[in-house]
């Protein structure tokens, strides 16, 4: 009288995931990525977009951090 008591399980099947599913949300994170890395890197100098210092006290930290200068 050897009974389980609890049923048995089978793995659950992994299926692959396209690359079609994953382009347009990767294209999105690079792109998004890409302007952070700007904001961060770039922004408050010659290719200024927003006037004004406020952009560069917000990001001032992570410049110093990831080894921008901005003094």
């Amino acid at each position: 009288m050897a009974q389980s008591v609890a049923p048995a399980t089978t793995a659950p099947a992994i299926t692959p995931i396209s690359l079609k599913a994953i382009a347009p949300w990767a294209a999105f994170f690079g792109i998004l990525m890409l302007v952070l890395l700007y904001f961060v890197g770039a922004e408050q100098g010659a290719t200024s977009l927003i006037a004004g210092e406020n952009v560069h006290e917000w990001v001032h930290d992570g410049r110093h951090l990831l080894g921008f200068p901005c003094h």
